[in-house]
């Protein structure tokens, strides 16, 4: 494992004196890929979170560029830098945020014929991205790579946190989830609006789950739904069967 310096002990410290962490955990951080698709309202705290948690690369995926309207919820760009692309503007404020951390611009969008070439050579994958086609084309592209995905989805008030590894036995992926509904049309956050704070907290969470897989505290939560309801103030957590006839992970 890579061995940390007197700037890393100093910075992790707060991980270090956990228990559960320690320097081992802190060093499996530190040797860690993760590929975070899309840098928008989800992956923006979840990218800020993932470096600041010392993250060793994170290779950020997404081909769109600031815009005002992002600024209500997404947090890691600032008024300056509307009109820049997202992944070079989000890449830049993680070494920022943490120079131990090397983040990797990918300025692309994410299509069923790229997705396995960009996310191989990493340990987990993050999906922040928008829209069900990006969703499941990352899902298919996980299992057949045999990576862990966290996935996050988030209505104007209310949001989604699963871990997903349909390539082991017994447990499901994202397409057992979701079924036949990921083939109908959805809407976007410019329909139907988003409370901007929402966005931090299962982004947030999306960036705890990714830690819990990689440092290893905890169980895996992988086979469970977390459901948030901002307007109650509520949580629940639903177990996920695998779906044996899934297209994606199923026996066929």
């Amino acid at each position: 494992m890579s061995l940390l310096s007197d700037d890393e002990l100093d910075r992790y410290a707060r991980h270090l004196v956990l228990r559960e962490v320690g320097g081992r955990g802190q060093a499996l951080l530190k040797a860690a890929r993760v590929a975070v698709v899309g840098a928008g309202g989800l992956g923006s705290p979840c990218l800020l979170y993932l470096a600041a948690a010392g993250v060793g690369q994170i290779s950020i995926i997404d081909d769109d560029r600031v815009s005002l309207s992002n600024l209500q919820r997404q947090v890691l760009f600032a008024t300056s830098e509307i009109g820049q692309l997202k992944a070079q503007a989000a890449a830049a404020r993680l070494v920022a945020i943490n120079p131990h951390v090397e983040a990797t611009p990918v300025p692309e969008r994410l299509k069923p014929e790229t997705a396995q070439a960009l996310l191989a050579g990493h340990d987990l994958v993050i999906d922040g991205s928008d829209s069900f086609s990006t969703r499941l084309t990352v899902n298919a592209a996980a299992v057949v790579l045999g990576l862990p995905l966290v996935s996050g989805a988030i209505g104007p008030f209310d949001g989604q946190v699963a871990v997903f590894k349909g390539h082991l036995p017994g447990l499901p992926c994202y397409r057992c989830l979701v079924g036949a509904a990921a083939d109908a049309p959805g809407q976007s956050c410019a329909d139907v609006g988003v409370l901007g704070a929402l966005a931090g907290i299962i982004g947030s969470m999306m960036a705890l789950e990714a830690l819990r897989e990689i440092s290893g505290f905890g169980p895996s939560t992988a086979g469970r739904l977390v459901l948030y309801d901002a307007m109650g103030a509520r949580s629940r957590s639903l177990a996920l069967p695998k779906d044996p006839a899934c297209r994606v992970c199923g026996t066929h």
